[in-house]
């Protein structure tokens, strides 16, 4: 299960990897500079459509699993 904060990381990372400032990322996505900036500083509540426009952006994918019940619980 990938948190909130390790989606923050792995958005932020791939932004970097590739070399895209924030600025870049923003106009690219359709997301704001403030958005943004909020967003990878944790301090934004992001939509799953904003979150899902900058991952689209960067090459990324979002997959949401079922999760499996456990009987016992």
């Amino acid at each position: 299960m990938l948190h909130f904060s390790e989606l923050i990381e792995t958005i932020k990372a791939r932004r970097e990897m590739l070399q895209v400032n924030q600025e870049m990322l923003a106009e690219l996505s359709g997301v704001s500079l403030r958005a943004l900036k909020q967003f990878e500083s944790g301090k934004g509540n992001p939509t799953l459509k904003t979150i899902s426009k900058l991952a689209d952006a960067l090459g990324l994918e979002l997959t949401l699993k079922v999760k499996t019940l456990n009987a016992n619980k």
